[in-house]
């Protein structure tokens, strides 16, 4: 994990990570979807963590590898975002005395320290304390970029509790979430304004039988290449390629193993 943020601002989405029950199977997934590569296991490490890695080799995300006894415990294949906390302790204990839920205890690695939480509605996050490398103590987080393919371009929350989530997140994070799309029948789509940089919107669920989760769209070349790549590749597409405001073109899946996910950039052919 590398590239974390020197200057920590509270609620920037320095990381992202695929919980999965079968890596090398979303490996490939994600190759032919986004164009990323899956680096190989570290034998030294305890835990089948792996990096998603991009064209010019810089990395796009974490792997985790699901065990069975993670499985046993609920853990399910997901993207899971890591928001930037001055204090991992601090923030947790916030969060759960704002009916939030702990999912681990700290842990701590060379990159920095982070803790896996809930929000009060049980969507998983990270929180995490980065630490820069030592030969680049000004490091930027690139997971994020508003225009770049094979970066995460956009987020979205589909929550059971609308009001809940908006205070929820502007009061731990300090997200400003006063621009409002109406969706007609949807309800009101609120956009996450983080420091003047637009990270996606917050939105009431419309089916009940799905999870609170956080949704990360991935930049593509084509999202009509892109479409067609997933279902070749035996991911499942929820929602057909249709533009959004801005003119990109959107495409919203699951992958093989479950993980919800989605797709920007242009039509395409």
């Amino acid at each position: 994990m590398t590239n974390h943020v020197a200057n920590i601002v509270r609620g920037s989405i320095v990381w992202y990570e695929l919980m999965t029950t079968d890596a090398d199977g979303a490996g490939a997934f994600y190759n032919a979807v986004v164009g990323w590569t899956l680096s190989g296991h570290d034998p030294h490490s305890p835990i089948d963590y792996r990096h998603f890695l991009r064209s010019n080799g810089s990395n796009a995300g974490g792997v985790l590898q699901l065990t069975a006894d993670m499985q046993a415990e609920g853990a399910h294949s997901a993207w899971v975002p890591y928001f930037a906390v001055e204090d991992v302790d601090a923030a947790t204990a916030a969060i759960l005395a704002d009916g939030g839920r702990a999912l681990g205890p700290r842990m701590d690695i060379a990159e920095g320290s982070f803790a896996m939480v809930t929000d009060p509605s049980g969507t998983p996050f990270y929180l995490m304390r980065p630490i820069p490398p030592q030969d680049a103590p000004d490091a930027v987080s690139d997971a994020f970029s508003r225009d770049k393919v094979q970066h995460v371009r956009w987020n979205d929350l589909l929550t059971p509790d609308l009001p809940g989530a908006l205070a929820f997140y502007a009061r731990h994070f300090g997200f400003d979430l006063a621009q409002v799309m109406p969706m007609g029948p949807a309800g009101n789509y609120h956009f996450i304004n983080h420091h003047g940089l637009m990270l996606g919107g917050i939105m009431e669920r419309q089916n009940e039988a799905d999870l609170p989760l956080w949704r990360a769209y991935f930049g593509v070349p084509s999202a009509l290449a892109a479409r067609a790549a997933i279902e070749a590749h035996g991911g499942t597409v929820l929602a057909e390629p249709h533009e959004v405001p801005g003119g990109d073109w959107v495409v919203v899946a699951r992958d093989p193993q479950g993980a919800l996910f989605g797709v920007v950039g242009p039509r395409g052919e």
